[in-house]
């Protein structure tokens, strides 16, 4: 086997090895002489940056999706058609995303044993089996098929292969063997440390999806399994973090994200000079060139996404003070003209006035192909660090919310006429202004997880849970389809790259590739 690779991380007192990224040479062993646990874990975070970029774990669960798309703009954002080929469900084996995905994602299984090679303290030890548990949930959620090593001592045979529900089960009993081990989340602890409420809220997606990796196209749930859902729920609830809804929605993901919001259970580290990653994209891919700060003018949301929320509904768009006052700048989803911190109105690189419409393609043309589609900064840029600078907000991976959410979900499940569930929701809408609902149908539930958690990186994974992942699509009422068909039943899943296959014999082809 030929797949090693060495990097340094933490100030190059830790080394980490890819399992993924092949090699002329044939090693058997791993030299960690210099290596400490304490730097192996740090770079075992590091790690984890691949959820925090455009083009690897978040391009392919929000691009396939109902809720974004990366439109070509004349000659810009074409990128060899890879972002239309995610949208369009006609990716291969070979795409760039799908490969750079599995391997990101193996790295990180890969750097969270190298800890567990080198004497960690109980606690270290339990925060990175938590990432690697981590790692194998998304590349079972994505692929079905986890390339996985229990340790590190003989790297010339072949990682075994956990496949769907006994993947799922790997991950939820790994969890559960380190939950007492884990720190507890308190007021004083950072949400960038592995703790108790992360692995909670980490079996509660296992469990909830449990019987989607069994079968993804008609998924059952187990009463048992939403029990644990519900009951894990209720242990975060109880949790001296002392979790509550933000009052501003966009608290959530502001610079000060760490502190200043209740509802972080488990995020990645952006502090300046000590560890961070390109969670600044988040505004970056979407704000045309004109904007403050200046974007790169690509990626969009879809009409008929933003039409499921309310007008009064503030995760649909807001204000945020020491953005909006500084630069005009909303937060949430932008279409309509867009105005400077004085009020002005600003034009696009062509003249025009910078409006961006409900209409969007995934292929632009003409005078106006700079303000099509409509614009999604959930995360208040960070003007402290510099227009151009690193951003401090710490990516969110799990929050409160989403915690409420899934305790719906689950109590739903097994019982579609439990009010507990409408309650639930009830609370979380009335926090973002919403109006109260008054039942709860087969979409409801999805749809209130789209409002809340839109471009956080599960709308794939509720998609495919709910059974409307492969449905048609287009862009908004009165558009052009953007994906026109109902997409295959392969698509559910996605290819194993042609890279890994070449290497590994006990991974296999994904049906319908």
């Amino acid at each position: 086997m030929r797949y090693i690779k060495y990097f340094s991380v933490a100030l190059g007192v830790a080394v980490a090895v890819s399992c993924t990224k092949l090699e002329e040479e044939q090693r058997d062993s791993v030299n960690f002489q210099q290596a400490s646990a304490t730097g192996l874990l740090q770079g075992a975070y590091n790690s984890l940056g691949g959820l925090q970029t455009q083009d690897v774990v978040w391009a392919l669960e929000e691009h396939s999706s109902d809720e974004a798309l990366g439109p070509t703009r004349g000659p810009d954002w074409d990128d060899n058609g890879v972002w239309r080929v995610i949208h369009n469900h006609q990716w291969d084996a070979d795409h760039s995303v799908v490969r750079n995905t599995f391997n990101s994602l193996l790295t990180a299984q890969f750097s969270a044993t190298a800890v567990l090679e080198q004497n960690p303290t109980p606690s270290e030890a339990a925060q990175a089996r938590f990432i690697r548990a981590l790692s194998v949930f998304l590349v079972l959620d994505l692929y079905d098929q986890v390339p996985y090593r229990e340790d590190l001592k003989d790297l010339k045979a072949v990682p075994v292969t956990l496949k769907g529900a006994a993947a799922c089960d790997k991950v939820i009993s790994e969890l559960e063997a380190i939950l007492t081990t884990l720190p507890d989340l308190t007021t004083s602890t950072n949400t960038f440390v592995a703790t108790k409420d992360a692995a909670r809220a980490l079996l509660m997606k296992a469990y909830l999806n449990r019987g989607v990796y069994a079968n993804r196209l008609t998924p059952t749930f187990a009463a048992a399994d939403m029990d644990k859902v519900i009951a894990y729920a209720d242990a975060i609830k109880a949790s001296p973090r002392g979790y509550a809804l933000a009052d501003n929605f966009y608290t959530n993901f502001a610079p000060n994200n760490n502190t200043a919001s209740k509802e972080l259970i488990f995020s990645l580290e952006n502090t300046v000079g000590v560890r961070g990653g390109n969670n600044r994209f988040q505004w970056f891919c979407t704000l045309h060139y004109n904007q403050k700060p200046s974007g790169w003018n690509g990626f969009t949301t879809l009409a008929d996404f933003y039409d499921k929320f309310e007008t009064n509904d503030t995760r649909r768009s807001g204000t945020f003070t020491g953005v909006t006052d500084k630069t005009g700048l909303r937060v949430g989803m932008l279409v309509g003209q867009q105005l400077n911190e004085k009020g002005e109105e600003l034009n696009d690189r062509k003249g025009n006035k910078l409006a961006f419409t409900r209409q969007v393609a995934l292929k632009e043309t003409g005078n106006n192909l700079e303000i099509t589609g409509i614009r999604v900064v959930k995360y208040p840029p960070d003007f402290a660090q510099g227009i151009d600078g690193n951003a401090e907000n710490e990516y969110v991976i799990f929050r409160y919310a989403d915690v409420l959410l899934m305790k719906a979900e689950a109590l739903w499940r097994k019982n579609k006429s439990d009010a507990n569930a409408l309650t639930l929701l009830n609370e979380l809408r009335a926090k973002r202004g919403a109006s109260a609902l008054t039942a709860i149908g087969d979409l409801t539930i999805l749809d209130e997880r789209g409002r809340e958690l839109y471009w956080e990186g599960w709308r794939r994974n509720d998609q495919v849970r709910f059974g409307t992942f492969l449905n048609a699509l287009t862009a908004g009422a009165g558009t052009t389809s953007t994906r026109p068909t109902k997409s295959g039943n392969e698509r559910l899943i996605f290819p194993i790259p042609n890279q890994q296959l070449a290497v590994n014999p006990n991974l296999t082809q994904n049906p319908g590739y």
